[in-house]
């Protein structure tokens, strides 16, 4: 028969009953430890040392099997993100002691947010058996099925489904610095759990993307949710940088350097120690400055220029671009050596198209910050509504510059409209239109892995759809003229299935 492995949260009525206080008896681990055998005691404690201590001896004074308690500070003994993390390390280390025991979770001393946790980990992850005190019977084996009956866990129903997946899944703690992301798609629902993900380590990271899809938004949330949050965030743009300076300004240049180098200078590499750099743009550095900083990401130390004095850095490195840098590297533009090295987290962010659900959201709390800023900078300043027909209007135009484009168009048609309501017309004089690249390249396209042709299809409805009503002025019985649909429920029938938010 398999070790038996007990794992408890120590419980206030523990703490009692080692103190010999009335009508508590032996405590729910007490009992547990009396009524059955086990081959070994593991308990964690968000009590003070000495309480602990205290109540380790009492209980061993009731069992002959060794017992190990384990502090754990916990800034409330009701959240679930804490309580899961450190049960989950202390499984796993008595685990790798003893690869074959069989665990025994006990559900009754504790929170009811540490039992929930027990048995989502004895559900999910790490399979055990959950026993709980009766009065009555004992201790006895305790039959919970995965959907957590409200009779064993009565305060938990008030927390949200989600937050039950997530600890199920082990996914990662809700992280407050990627509230300022606004989305409710899957697409970016996805970007955002990887960045989460990769946010507590220093690996690098290289966010792909549209121009003016949030890059850098994303690369502040990442830094601000990494133990790095309280060092620098240095983002740079290597795009903007002339070419003869961009190693000086990366790595630094010593007095003397080159003409009007009068002293010392520290690169945005040294200025980022022990916090992050954020290289945007990437693809624009040229490949001379590709081959040192290799090097640097290497070595994990830099040379200034002018000097051969090695500097130790400890930087965490977050790129993007919105080249496509696979084929930069067939056009031998790109090193493929760089490229591995500044990969090896990868996120793309979606542009606006393909974020199903979210130009609506956006809209809304996008003009909501133009009001807020323009409030506090303009005295007396008239809070400005977007009238239906304005949104409308934004809801079906095609967003190549994507979340900077729409920010920059709101707060045109704020500035230049003169009423409290946004117009129609004000949006479209705010609107510049551009070519898109579907537009332009639809016929040249690579027939490769990832190619749909129902896709280019799909893209291609949606463009002509937004088009016609743009065109029409939002009037559907006159965009489907223009379509050559035979009327305006085709047209709207065809919204429906293509452009959901337009509808």
């Amino acid at each position: 028969m398999p070790n038996q492995m007990l794992l408890a949260w120590i419980g206030k009525t523990d703490l009692d009953a080692s103190q010999g206080i009335d009508k508590v008896g032996l405590g729910p681990i007490g009992r547990a430890v009396t009524d059955r055998q086990f081959d070994a005691i593991h308990l964690l404690s968000n009590y003070p040392e000495p309480e602990n201590r205290a109540y380790e001896v009492w209980l061993q004074g009731k069992t002959a099997s060794p017992i190990a308690t384990r502090f754990i500070q916990l800034t409330t003994p009701t959240d679930f993100g804490e309580i899961y993390e450190s049960a989950v390390a202390v499984i796993q280390g008595v685990l790798q002691a003893n690869p074959a025991g069989k665990l025994v979770f006990h559900l009754s001393p504790g929170t009811p947010m540490m039992a929930a946790v027990w048995i989502i980990i004895g559900k999910t992850r790490f399979p055990a058996e959950l026993i709980q005190s009766d009065k009555h019977k004992g201790v006895v084996t305790a039959s919970v099925p995965f959907a957590m009956s409200a009779e064993y866990l009565p305060n938990l129903l008030a927390k949200p489904d989600d937050d039950l997946e997530r600890l199920s899944r082990g996914l990662p703690p809700e992280a407050p610095e990627f509230d300022e992301i606004i989305y409710r798609s899957q697409a970016m629902s996805e970007v955002i759990t990887k960045a989460r993900y990769v946010a507590p380590r220093s690996i690098p990271v290289l966010i792909l993307g549209e121009s003016g899809t949030g890059k850098e938004l994303l690369a502040r949330a990442i830094h601000q949710a990494s133990p790095r949050k309280d060092k620098p965030f240095k983002p740079v743009n290597c795009g903007a940088i002339p070419e003869n300076l961009v190693e000086a300004e990366l790595f630094g240049y010593s007095k003397g350097a080159f003409t009007g180098a009068t002293k010392d200078h520290k690169g945005y590499f040294e200025s980022a120690h022990e916090g992050t750099i954020f290289l945007d743009e990437v693809g624009e550095l040229p490949l001379q400055t590709q081959v040192k900083l290799l090097r640097v990401l290497q070595e994990k130390k830099v040379s200034r220029v002018g000097s051969i004095q090695e500097i130790p850095i400890n930087v965490r490195v977050i790129s993007a671009t919105n080249r496509n840098l696979v084929q930069e590297i067939s056009e031998q533009k790109f090193r493929d050596d760089l490229f591995y090295r500044l990969g090896v987290a990868i996120l793309k962010i979606p542009p606006i198209r393909e974020r199903q659900g979210d130009l609506s959201l956006l809209i809304d709390k996008l003009w909501q910050k133009v009001n807020q800023e323009a409030s506090e900078s303009e005295p007396g300043f008239k809070l400005k509504q977007l009238s239906p027909a304005a949104k409308n209007l934004l809801l079906n135009y095609s967003w190549p510059g994507n979340v900077r484009e729409l920010m920059n168009v709101l707060t045109r048609a704020a500035v230049w409209s003169p009423g409290e309501s946004i117009r129609e017309k004000d949006i479209q004089e705010a609107l510049i239109p551009m070519a898109s690249a579907t537009e332009t390249n639809l016929l040249n396209l690579p027939l490769q892995d990832g190619f749909s042709l129902q896709k280019v299809l799909d893209e291609v409805t949606q463009h002509y759809l937004r088009k016609a009503m743009e065109q029409a002025q939002g009037k559907k019985t006159e965009a489907a003229k223009l379509l050559g649909l035979p009327n305006y429920q085709t047209l709207t029938n065809w919204m429906k299935k293509f452009e959901p938010d337009g509808s």
